[in-house]
């Protein structure tokens, strides 16, 4: 074989990053190296692999159909590797969530998967459902946890556990003392209040919005925030009302910081899912990683009924 393991991985650092530069920040050499690299492996077959467009390289046809060939074999090595090494065969794990299961459920996840396997290396990004989608397929993340809807073509798409949005107030907003009266919540009262909700992108503002599709227009969306801390705490302060996951309000509700407003007819279910590359080697981690979160949810019914007790 005229190629090297390195060149692959320079290969595939570039049609990642769509740069000289980047790349050569992800596989830690100086650019003239990384450019030297990708050179020699074009010039050895005397085939381009990238169009050059300015300062980007683009994936031409040839590229693009080499990219998951080359992510394959370089994950079949790096489990190799770790095999020899006495790290239980996992290769390292690149995996994306969504905020909601970011910050409720995958790290607690990741963690206990590396007290299973102590010689796995795993990185966690958190971002929002859009971003996650198109960093699977774009080969930047091996697996990705996502709360919203995704119709991408190149990627699986595998239900994992249901969950549900819900609307919520601070205990002394008038909707709360409504409800303590005994009365109910209408859409009426939805249109009347001030709302903080996700961006948009987002799993749950996707959620949010198709179930206010029909009076969406005359929603009063004061705030749009990235985090469902942030929107929580906004809440709490009485700047308005919000509606996001249960698991995300569990404990809220369980001390009484946040209250519940239950609208009768609002439909706010939705599926967690997993999403990975059609065309992506699912390597033993990732593989034994779906499993872990499949038997930590298998006795829920919904993501807020998932037995955490180290979650204070």
């Amino acid at each position: 074989m005229k190629f090297t393991l390195r060149q692959l991985e320079v290969f595939v650092a570039v049609g990642r990053g769509e740069s000289v530069s980047r790349a050569a920040e992800c596989v830690g050499l100086s650019q003239s190296a990384t450019s030297t690299a990708l050179s020699e492996l074009e010039r050895v077959y005397d085939r381009r692999l990238f169009d050059r467009i300015g300062k980007r390289l683009q994936l031409n046809e040839l590229g693009a159909a080499l990219l998951p060939q080359a992510i394959q074999l370089l994950d079949h090595a790096a489990e190799i590797d770790a095999l020899l090494a006495g790290r239980s065969g996992f290769g390292p794990m690149r995996v994306g969530a969504t905020l909601t299961i970011g910050n409720y459920l995958a790290t607690l996840l990741i963690g206990d998967f590396m007290r299973q396997h102590p010689g796995c290396r795993v990185s966690l990004g958190v971002h929002n459902t859009a971003h996650i989608v198109r960093q699977v397929a774009h080969y930047e993340l091996d697996l990705g946890l996502i709360e919203g809807d995704c119709q991408h073509a190149d990627l699986d798409v595998i239900p994992w556990i249901a969950d549900e949005l819900a609307v919520f107030a601070a205990p002394e907003h008038p909707l709360a003392h409504k409800l303590q009266q005994g009365g109910e919540i209408d859409f009426a009262d939805l249109l009347a209040a001030s709302w903080i909700v996700r961006e948009s992108g987002s799993g749950t503002r996707q959620t949010f919005d198709y179930a206010m599709r029909h009076v969406q227009s005359k929603l009063d969306i004061r705030l749009e925030l990235e985090h469902t801390e942030a929107i929580k705490r906004a809440v709490e302060s009485g700047l308005g009302i919000g509606c996001i996951s249960r698991l995300a309000l569990k404990e809220a509700f369980r001390r009484g910081s946040l209250v519940e407003l239950p609208v009768a007819g609002l439909d706010l279910a939705r599926q967690f899912h997993f999403v990975l590359h059609k065309q992506k080697y699912r390597t033993a981690g990732i593989t034994a990683f779906l499993e872990l979160c499949r038997s930590v949810t298998a006795g829920a019914s919904r993501s807020d009924d998932i037995v955490l007790p180290y979650i204070r």
